[in-house]
């Protein structure tokens, strides 16, 4: 610790930082524009201008750049210094003479951090009368607006999107004093993460084209916290409504998951819930009536004995609690295809049964050494692929601290690290975006993956299982990687879901159980399917085919299907054939599908934005969802249809429960690996100095004249008996607990910049800790047993080819894919094969190939590649007109009712 003299006054401080992230940390308001907290440094904005003391007896002083200055003990600097102030509003002066006069029409007017800083800065007239500069606008797809004329020239823009994300497409263009920010030509950003231009822009450059085009000010959004739906990395969100539509995500900082960033399809797959095909009637046999007839209806049905319930891993654990409670523990299937059910009860039994802890996502950026297995993280787990960009830089950057430069001064660490990077290994279906940074890559099958895997466990300790038959290069890349990871002192191990193999998900815990004998330090990262894979895995339940049994075998006639297209998860044979044979099919959700085409009877289920809920991430970390605004007509959350449907058939168990509060304490008291998800948030009881916490700014302007033809009153907001936040403007304007805070504000600080504010260090932990609570922590008192059953090598078949499901980060999530922007991004229907299987079938870019699964053809366009393995092909997962459910899978390129017989996984050929 040191201590720092602010205007005479002294502060005890931690060493390490610069004098601009000390001093907002200490509660001082610093202007600022190019520095990020997780960019670092640069001292190209001149803005944070400070004067700096030699001793008590200098009067004079000197002025210096706070971003650019690193603290030291009985340091004396004065914020309030008249010349450093006069420098700060010179600065700004200079900055704004080409800024246009346009903050009124503007879609950052409101929540801008340029008008932030000239109020700080005392700018309040413009003195420059001559003609602005002025740029064209490019089009830079369907999430992103551009207003060049709006610039600052701080390079934000541009450090994020190349030297943080690594996009290739976005750069400075500069002659004189004219500066451009933006693409060569016109044209889609192509990087997974441009949407964070919209928050990292200090001004109204990069803004949000998804509010824009149903616009409204960002004071005028009733907002709560939220949690997004679209991948397993559970990303905290805030997500803002108006006039009964969800108009914006934006990011919500957690420390330890997705800090100040979001993936694209996490900010902008948000627009299903304003959909025109939404469900938001109730109905019969395609006929719609009210709450009363879909209570009672179901009151008949459901009492007869013969109902099951299918759950999802895309509702919230209360829901699936209440649709178990409703029909019964033998009773409950897992909405999942059988080998999705395993790989998650996989997970979850390693990570809570085996030595190793899952770091956060934050603690991967600090990870030193990385091997990826069978992901494609930025598909599958688009945060986590950015937090391997960073951890890439870990090994490097060490030399900067031999050389006394702080990690913080990144310009001079680019300097001296150059081209250099960390030890990051990748064994891939096919190639990934990651491929730049990485030591090596290895092209195979599931099953090769995993073989090599096994290798590295078995280098890393003999006691684990030896695989034989290695090639020469497999082995040696074994042993690299091998020496990679006990070289490190922060590795980590990430797999998961992804490529539909339990052998790849062993193998990489085989590799950090034998690590960790080495290095407690290691870590495991498993990345799943859904939002809530690894909550559904941990309530426990049967599998999905079992379902389908149960109905065909006559066990079963009735089914209630939850926030489930069961089109996605299994066969199109068995679920046409399971549907057939229900009597009765009930479906509660909020979109319309395949499998809700088919019910008799829909109820519509509210959406994340219009639900409470608690979903568990990758981690096992149980965070929860608030409801931003109450839906209209019927629509409710499907634990509350739930609630209300047993209630009417007599359920004296779920008669007891009345609201969020009981359904949750239900769950942390039956369910033994979810015990303490009441503790996740406070209890609707909770109150600060006696009052709720608004969802609504203290800005926010209730009905405005557009409504006026229809009401010129205001109703009465309705009241939130499930959580302590209110839906109106009024409440408590303190700092609200982590879990709770509904948006970022304080005086001084309208911009999303603010939530300096609610940390306890700059770039640090919020306040009270992160939110969330971790359920699954490993169990190192447990001896290790290695995983055995290591799969035999890929040999490609003549006739045959081994299809493997490829994940994009558009289109491959159910509910995204029905986002307007996003369905822009969505690749068609294709089928990627080995150049040299092209060549043997003379196939050429673009032909269609047909190929049959069991009886069903497909036929899809070629695409040619020699970064997949020979033997193999890739389809688009969850894209139309692909059977997802059915893979990994061998298909034969001839009609197999007359050629072949064979089993799932493995060929058995049978001459007929």
């Amino acid at each position: 610790m040191a201590i720092l003299y602010i205007d005479n006054k002294p502060y005890e401080i931690p060493t390490g930082k610069n004098l601009l992230e000390t001093c907002l940390t200490l509660g001082f308001d610093v202007p600022y524009f190019c520095w990020h907290p997780a960019m670092g440094s640069v001292g190209a904005c001149r803005q944070c201008a400070v004067k700096v003391y030699k001793d008590e007896n200098d009067k004079k002083g000197r002025l210096i750049m706070s971003c650019m200055e690193p603290v030291a003990n009985n340091q004396r600097i004065s914020i309030s210094d008249p010349d450093a102030k006069e420098f700060r509003e010179q600065v700004i002066g200079w900055l704004m003479t080409n800024h246009p006069h346009d903050c009124a029409v503007c879609d950052e007017g409101g929540s801008c951090h340029l008008q932030d800083m000239t109020v700080m800065t005392g700018h309040n007239y413009r003195k420059f009368k001559y003609k602005k500069r002025t740029y064209n606008n490019q089009y830079l797809g369907p999430f992103l607006n551009h207003e060049m004329n709006r610039c600052i020239q701080c390079y934000r823009c541009v450090r994020f999107y190349k030297d943080y994300a690594g996009g290739k497409d976005l750069d400075v263009f500069a002659s004189k004093n004219n500066v451009y920010f933006g693409r060569a030509e016109d044209g889609v950003l192509e990087s997974e993460f441009s949407g964070n231009l919209a928050e990292v822009c200090p001004t109204g450059v990069f803004t949000d084209k998804t509010l824009k085009q149903h616009y409204t000010r960002k004071w005028d959004l009733t907002m709560a916290p939220s949690v997004c739906q679209h991948c397993s990395i559970g990303c905290n969100t805030i997500a803002g409504e108006r006039y009964g539509s969800l108009r914006m995500i934006a990011n919500r900082y957690h420390g330890e998951v997705n800090g100040y960033f979001l993936c694209d399809r996490g900010r902008f797959g948000y627009e299903f819930v304003n959909a025109k095909d939404r469900i938001r009637k109730p109905m019969i046999h395609h006929q719609e009536v009210d709450h009363t007839a879909i209570i009672h209806e179901l009151s008949i049905l459901l009492k007869q004995p013969g109902v099951i319930g299918i759950g999802s891993p895309r509702a919230s654990l209360q829901s699936n609690f209440a649709l178990k409670a409703l029909v019964g523990e033998h009773n409950f299937y897992h909405g999942v295809s059988d080998n999705e059910h395993d790989l998650a009860e996989l997970a979850v039994k390693i990570m809570n049964e085996g030595p190793v802890r899952t770091p956060s996502t934050k603690e991967v950026e600090t990870a030193d050494a990385v091997f990826i297995l069978g992901e494609d993280l930025t598909n599958t787990a688009p945060i986590l692929a950015l937090a391997v960009r960073q951890s890439v830089k870990q090994e490097p950057s060490a030399q900067a601290v031999q050389v006394n430069i702080p990690l913080w001064n990144d310009a001079a660490v680019r300097g001296i690290v150059q081209d250099r990077k960390g030890p990051l290994y990748i064994a891939s279906i096919h190639a990934t975006k990651l491929d730049e940074l990485a030591a090596a890559t290895y092209r195979a099958t599931p099953d090769d993956i995993a073989r090599l895997g096994f290798a590295v466990a078995h280098i890393l300790d003999e006691s684990s299982p030896v695989v034989e038959n290695l090639t020469d290069d497999q082995y040696q890349l074994a042993e690299q990687i091998a020496r990679a990871l006990l070289a490190a002192k922060k590795p980590v191990i990430i797999s998961g879901a992804g490529c539909e193999s339990d052998a790849v998900m062993k193998a990489a815990a085989n590799i950090s159980w034998a690590l960790q004998k080495r290095n407690k330090q290691t870590g495991l990262v498993y990345t799943m399917l859904e939002c809530n894979s690894i909550g559904l895995a941990m309530m426990g339940g049967h599998r999905l085919q079992a379902a389908f049994n149960a109905v065909l075998n006559g066990h079963a006639h009735s089914v209630i299907v939850m926030e489930n297209d069961l089109y996605r998860h299994g066969s199109k044979s068995d679920v046409d054939a399971f549907l057939a044979a229900c009597k009765n099919i009930i479906v509660l959700d909020h979109s319309m599908h395949a499998t809700s085409s088919k019910a008799h009877v829909i109820i519509p289920a509210g959406t994340f934005a219009e639900s409470d809920g608690t979903l568990v991430n990758n981690e096992g970390r149980a965070q929860r969802f608030f409801q931003v605004y109450e839906a209209n007509e019927v629509i409710r959350e499907s634990w509350r249809w739930l609630l209300n449907i047993g209630a009417g058939i007599g359920n004296m168990r779920m008669s007891a429960w009345n609201n969020f509060e009981d359904v949750t304490h239900a769950i942390a008291n039956e369910e033994l690996l979810l015990k303490g998800i009441d503790k996740v948030t406070p209890s609707p009881q909770f109150r600060l100095a006696g009052q709720r916490i608004p969802r609504e700014p203290h800005r926010y302007s209730g009905r405005t004249s557009m409504h006026a033809k229809d009401n010129v009153s205001e109703p009465k907001p309705p009241e939130d008996p499930d959580s302590p936040l209110s839906y109106t403007m009024e409440g408590y304007r303190g700092a609200a607990p982590s879990s709770m805070i509904p948006f970022f504000w304080s005086p001084g600080w309208n911009s999303v910049q603010s939530v300096n504010k609610y940390q306890e260090t700059v770039g640090g932990p919020l306040r009270g800790g992160d939110p969330g609570l971790r359920l699954l922590e490993p169990d190192a008192t447990k001896p290790v047993l290695y995983f055995q059953g290591i799969p035999e090598a890929f040999k490609p078949l003549e006739d045959h080819i081994w299809i493997l499901p490829l994940h994009h980060i558009f289109g491959s999530e159910e509910l995204s894919a029905k986002s307007p922007s996003v369905e822009k991004r969505i690749p068609s229907p294709y089928i990627l094969i080995h150049a040299e299987d092209a060549a043997n079938l003379t196939l050429h870019e673009n032909d269609p190939l047909t190929f049959y699964i069991g009886h069903h053809p497909y036929s899809l366009p070629v695409k040619i590649t020699t970064a997949i393995p020979h033997g193999v092909a890739a389809v688009p997962y969850g894209i139309k007109a692909i059977p997802c459910s059915e893979l990994p899978e061998w298909a034969t390129l001839k009609d197999e009712s007359k050629i072949n017989v064979y089993t799932h996984g493995r060929v058995n050929i049978k001459q007929t």
